[in-house]
Parts: structure tokens; C-alpha cells; sequence
């Protein structure tokens, strides 16, 4: 769906350069572009790595398993039907922990591990179980505390304070996870599409 929604996007964008006659605009704009993406990734470079560097101290020091340990029993109320001691309840944790320190290439092994553990529990069932929806909502809302990414972004482009970002990244993060937890809970209990044991 998304590849006919870019292809629309862009067919659309080179017909109405024609009938305008700036059809060149097209192919500057996409060789611009083009240039701009490759800059923007090497002033990435220096800036993620530094990021990384630091996060991955941060999880060898046991960050990473602390918080771990903090969430366990928040974990344990948000997925009620997975036993406490499954291996899909540990890598659900190690994967929020990991998403929450901006650790997005630790966090992405945890969160295959955890949904081929919550398969298993769903008995391979077609359709996805409560506990599969609301890892997924936590996973894609979960709050950021070191947004590694835009900080780098916004030293990439030359931003006089990049990391004003942090606190507002925080906040809003905070709220999407909340609103998340909250749709979740509202859909597991009072959704009329809920799933009847």
C-alpha cells in the first residue's frame, strides 16, 4: 500500500511539472536530493557512532538489565496472559529496555525473539493474540529516553542547540506510550472485536 501511495506521489508530481513546463525541476529536485541524502548520511556517521558508543557501554554495564528489572512487574500487568518465567516475557522486556536507551540495533533481535515466543504461546494461530497487539503498541510508542537519531539529524544539519530536542522527544514519547497503554487496555476489555476465550 504504501509503495502505490509513493508512486502516486511522485507520478503526480511529474505530471504537474509537465503541464507546467518544469519537467527539469523534477530531475534537479531528485539529483538534489539525491546529493543531500548521501551528506546527511555521513554527518550521521561520526554523530551515531558516538551515540552507539556510548549506549553500548551503557548496556555492558548493565543499564539495560536495571531497567530491566524496574519494568518487570509493570511488564507483568500489561501482559497477563504470558507466563512470568516464558522466554517471550524476557525478550519483551530486554526489547522495551533497549528501545527506551535509543538502542534500536539491540532492541530489533529482542523484539524478532519476543514475537516468535508469543507465536508459540498463540499456538501459530493466523490471527495476532492480545498479548502479540499490545507488544507491538508498546514497541512502536515506546518512550525514548536518548533520541540518538534526531540528535544526530540535527547536528547534521548545523542546529545551534541539537539537543533541545531531548525533553520535548522525552515528553511526547511519554505521551504516545501512555495513549498506547490506554487503547490497548480499552481493546483488550471493552472492544466489542475483542476476542471471546
Amino acid at each position: 500500500m504504501l509503495n502505490i501511495i509513493w508512486l502516486l506521489l511522485l507520478a503526480s508530481g511529474i505530471v504537474v511539472a509537465a503541464v507546467n513546463g518544469n519537467i527539469e525541476v523534477v530531475t534537479e529536485a531528485a539529483l538534489g536530493s539525491a546529493r543531500g541524502a548521501v551528506k546527511v548520511c555521513f554527518d550521521l556517521i561520526g554523530v551515531m557512532a558516538l551515540w552507539l558508543g556510548i549506549m553500548k557501554i551503557a548496556e555492558k554495564a548493565g543499564m539495560v538489565r536495571g531497567i530491566a528489572l524496574i519494568m518487570k512487574p509493570i511488564i507483568r500487568r500489561l501482559f497477563p496472559s504470558i507466563p512470568p518465567e516464558h522466554p517471550a516475557m524476557g525478550a519483551v522486556i530486554l526489547n522495551l529496555s533497549a528501545n527506551m536507551l535509543g538502542l534500536g540495533n539491540a532492541a530489533t533481535p529482542f523484539g524478532m525473539k519476543a514475537m516468535q515466543e508469543l507465536q508459540q504461546l498463540n499456538g501459530h494461530s493466523d490471527e495476532a493474540s492480545e498479548a502479540m497487539c499490545t507488544f507491538v503498541a508498546l514497541n512502536t510508542s515506546c518512550i525514548t529516553l536518548v533520541p540518538a537519531t534526531i540528535v544526530g539529524v540535527r547536528v547534521s544539519f548545523g542546529s545551534v542547540n541539537p539537543t533541545e530536542i531531548v525533553g520535548p522527544c522525552i515528553f511526547a514519547t511519554a505521551v504516545a506510550m501512555t495513549v498506547a497503554i490506554l487503547l490497548d487496555y480499552w481493546f483488550r476489555r471493552f472492544s466489542r472485536w475483542r476476542r471471546i476465550p
